[in-house]
């Protein structure tokens, strides 16, 4: 069952979904893993608010809420008008809980779905993205955002160490901090028979502090389509790599949808470097179905011993 509402008050526009037939499903198969005490835990939707003037000059605000069985999301942003060839400014509020399945993930059905092991990780974020305009086929995005990482337990009490006694941060305190430079590039080419995509991120740990993260990481994803008749190829290459400090959560997982299909997330393996191919042939077979073949392969290119608690 679900609710979809639309509503306008003067130049806002609120919109509100929820979707209760997820919350059963998701509920009967994983409530061995999470005991469910209050029934408003069960609930799953999304509350999304936009106003397009905010003060009168084109400022817009975005506020939007989304809440899972087992994870939540909150974003606030705010971006003011800049003039025609100067890069967008957008100030940015986000606050997020999930599990964290990549290392410390309970398999449930073999290597195809994991549960939580415990262990969740509250997100903090609070920082200013500036979008480049974009020339010819390029455009980036650059940021820089002071992030703070708790992990939890299914209680929501602060915890430093897994049920096997790893630190599940790398300060070894309840918590990580740490201000992250980050540029994104990113470049399209399309036709009538074939496209290319290609994303490169960079991060950066900046110091401010000495107990703060230190860190550089990059990860890359270039895929590329053509058309042959009614089928399409799909060819997909994506990796990263992390020197310098690293807290578990920062590691690359390898598993699940996007990386190797049919292993859950992390199920494959976790490291300091990552390297995944997939490729696939889809095929309609008619209006309301399509075939796909595809093989996917990955590795953590040795480095999955360097992983904290691995």
């Amino acid at each position: 069952m679900g609710a979809q509402k639309s509503i306008h008050a003067g130049k806002a526009k609120i919109d509100v979904n929820v979707d209760f037939t997820h919350n059963l499903c998701a509920s009967l198969m994983l409530n061995t893993f999470r005991n469910v005490g209050n029934p408003l835990s069960l609930l799953i939707g999304s509350l999304c608010i936009k106003h397009p003037n905010l003060f009168g000059g084109s400022e817009k605000l975005h506020v939007s809420c989304d809440k899972g069985l087992y994870d939540s999301n909150v974003l606030v942003a705010y971006r003011r008008p800049r003039e025609e060839g100067l890069a967008h400014q957008s100030f940015v509020v986000q606050h997020s809980l999930s599990p964290e399945i990549g290392i410390h993930g309970i398999p449930i059905k073999n290597f195809s779905l994991a549960g939580s092991g415990g262990v969740n990780l509250s997100r903090l974020s609070v920082g200013m993205d500036l979008n480049e305009p974009a020339s010819s086929k390029w455009s980036s995005t650059t940021s820089i955002k002071f992030e703070h990482v708790r992990p939890l337990n299914d209680e929501g009490r602060n915890i430093s160490r897994d049920c096997d006694g790893f630190p599940l941060t790398c300060s070894g305190s309840p918590h990580d901090s740490m201000v992250v430079l980050k540029q994104e590039s990113r470049y399209t080419k399309e036709d009538d028979h074939s496209f290319f995509h290609f994303n490169l991120q960079i991060e950066q740990g900046i110091p401010v502090l000495s107990k703060w993260i230190i860190f550089n990481r990059f990860k890359f994803v270039a895929s590329k389509g053509i058309k042959l008749g009614p089928a399409l190829l799909l060819t997909r290459l994506s990796g990263g790599s992390i020197v310098g400090d690293m807290a578990p959560h920062q590691a690359f997982s390898i598993g699940g949808i996007g990386s190797v299909r049919g292993y859950g997330e992390g199920a494959v393996g976790t490291g300091r470097s990552c390297l995944v191919a997939n490729s696939e042939l889809s095929l309609p077979l008619n209006n309301m179905l399509e075939g796909v073949a595809f093989v996917d392969c990955g590795t953590d290119l040795r480095s999955g011993y360097l992983v904290p608690g691995e």
